[in-house]
């Protein structure tokens, strides 16, 4: 299944307030044309049927103000879908970290339990895969992008046992914050069909949003280089010394060490190491900086 703010809620929402459905399509061919013709005309009219039904989701979600409105247009989804669970979380242990990151989801309560007395909020194979890609994908997938651990293989039949099957997960990546994802899970018995995925694709940035929205609390501003601290920080780490950081950009050496202390300082970080991750995570500098002057 699928910082420093938290929610972690296991709820059975009544459906309500449907949005829309993409008619279904008949078999049969209409007007003479030739039954394959027929079913990818319908099949087109579906598909723009389900994008259109996205579009309105992600309106409503840009409206949502309350836990209830999240939970109830969640649930819309999975009537739509068809499926039976949804998960919005961050990827973290739960169990040691309880306010580490958000959690929205209806899986059964037995099964959450044991997913976070076994220490998988990390390190579950759905969300291992879900790590290596900026796309959405089928968990039945998920062995062609993680090699899967023979521990994986036990989770998977745990989630069987609790009537959890197929799914659909797409990656939601915050700078800054831990890897978080939107699920999507079908029972045992249901596969989901051919729209699920692009559709949950085309939602599920504005659901994680709104969950991030609803959750997180005040959001302090991050600290703020000058051009020359950035400047040094940036030849710091790629691994350049303060006096060779001096040569490059013909400055002094005592000025680069009081530009890094400063740089530290603002960040409240006590080494050159730590203060480059958290400028990393907060934009401050990128991973596509890199080279020789």
């Amino acid at each position: 299944m699928s910082a420093t703010w938290s929610v972690a809620v296991s709820l059975f929402i009544p459906r309500r307030r449907f949005i829309g459905r993409a008619k279904p399509a008949r078999t049969g061919g209409r007007d003479g044309l030739p039954a394959r013709l027929e079913t990818h005309r319908l099949f087109v009219a579906a598909t723009m049927a389900t994008l259109e039904t996205a579009h309105r989701f992600r309106f409503e979600f840009l409206k949502v103000r309350t836990a209830a409105d999240l939970q109830d247009l969640l649930a819309e989804i999975c009537t739509l879908l068809g499926c039976s669970f949804y998960a919005l979380t961050h990827h973290v242990d739960f169990l040691g970290a309880p306010d580490a990151g958000l959690r929205v989801h209806n899986y059964p309560e037995d099964w959450v339990h044991w997913f976070d007395s076994q220490r998988l909020g990390v390190d579950d194979p759905v969300h291992r895969a879900s790590r290596r890609t900026a796309a959405g994908f089928a968990w039945r997938d998920g062995p062609k992008m993680v090699q899967l651990r023979p521990a994986d293989a036990a989770v998977l039949d745990r989630a069987r046992r609790h009537g959890i099957g197929e799914g659909l997960t797409i990656p939601a990546h915050v700078p800054g914050e831990a890897h978080g994802s939107c699920s999507f899970a079908w029972g045992e018995a249901q596969t989901p069909e051919l729209r699920a995925l692009a559709f949950a694709q085309s939602i599920s940035a504005f659901a994680f949003e709104a969950a991030r929205s609803l959750y997180r609390g005040p959001v302090a501003a991050a600290p703020r280089l000058t051009d020359r601290q950035r400047e040094c920080l940036v030849w710091a780490a790629r691994g350049k010394t303060d006096p060779q950081i001096s040569r490059i950009l013909g400055i002094r050496h005592g000025t680069v060490v009081e530009h890094m202390r400063n740089a530290r300082r603002r960040y409240e970080a006590p080494t050159r190491a730590r203060l480059a991750v958290r400028a990393l995570f907060d934009g401050a500098r990128h991973f596509g900086e890199g080279g020789e002057p």
